[in-house]
């Protein structure tokens, strides 16, 4: 384990939330996170044979998974991957998919026992979805290590199409504008009319099945996002309020994302 892991970070917990924690920065939030989230993979490997995590690509995971990667307590090889969500339609090799940034930020970087792609190429969409739907049925999930979109929105169930109560556990979706706007705003893409207009992804209920949440969530275009996150009413408006009712969920702050609060 790295040294800077074990400094105190000195985050502020929310009065009204004890599994909300705010820190000084980005890169503070990121140790933090992944620190907790590895003494739990560390944890349930002592209680069975292989754990089960899905990872969102998104540049709010980078600090978090620099510090994973960087952790020495974790048998990667007793560990599945999978990812949540996936653009439909751009080049397998292009960088700006979401397997291609987690290929570079984790998947390529540690051994694990089998890393699981969305093919966002698939001829056939709907028996990509019934087919990674599958793959998750198979591997249930133990961690789910997530971000809250500028629109609320946890994987790419945006407003308009999330559903508490799906009963797909992964779909086809159309992404909204604010939420196409944010891959801009990210840098990820340079202009909106390079943004897909489609994406597969894991439902809100599929999500909510992990046993553990972590949701990593900086930068002061979060704020009003996590703003409602808990304060507004639990519902489809934004999709991230759901999170209230996991009683396993640990939410990660900046202070430019808190602010807010």
């Amino acid at each position: 384990m790295n040294d800077d892991r074990g400094r105190d970070t000195m985050p502020r917990i929310l009065a009204d939330n004890p599994n909300a924690y705010v820190y000084r920065n980005r890169a503070e939030m990121g140790i933090s996170a992944a620190t907790m989230a590895a003494q739990k993979i560390a944890g349930l490997l002592t209680q069975q044979p292989f754990v089960n995590i899905i990872f969102a690509a998104a540049p709010s995971q980078n600090e978090f998974l620099l510090a994973l990667i960087k952790n020495e307590t974790i048998d990667w090889q007793r560990v599945n991957a999978f990812h949540m969500d996936e653009y439909i339609g751009l080049p397998p090799n292009d960088a700006r998919t979401f397997a291609s940034f987690l290929k570079e930020k984790i998947f390529d970087r540690l051994p694990f026992h089998t890393v699981n792609y969305i093919n966002g190429n698939a001829a056939d969409v709907a028996i990509e979805c019934e087919r990674y739907a599958a793959l998750l049925n198979e591997y249930p999930t133990d961690i789910v290590c997530m971000g809250i979109g500028e629109n609320g929105h946890i994987a790419f169930n945006d407003p308009p199409v999330a559903n508490f109560d799906d009963p797909q556990p992964v779909k086809a979706v159309t992404l909204d504008a604010e939420c196409r706007q944010q891959q801009v705003n990210d840098k990820c893409f340079d202009t909106l009319d390079e943004v897909p207009t489609h994406a597969i992804t894991l439902t809100v209920p599929t999500l909510m099945a992990g046993k553990y949440i972590y949701c990593m969530v900086p930068g002061e275009k979060k704020a009003k996002a996590v703003y409602n996150t808990l304060r507004a009413e639990i519902n489809e408006n934004c999709p991230a309020t759901i999170l209230r009712r996991h009683a396993n969920t640990i939410l990660f702050f900046d202070e430019d994302s808190a602010q807010l609060l």
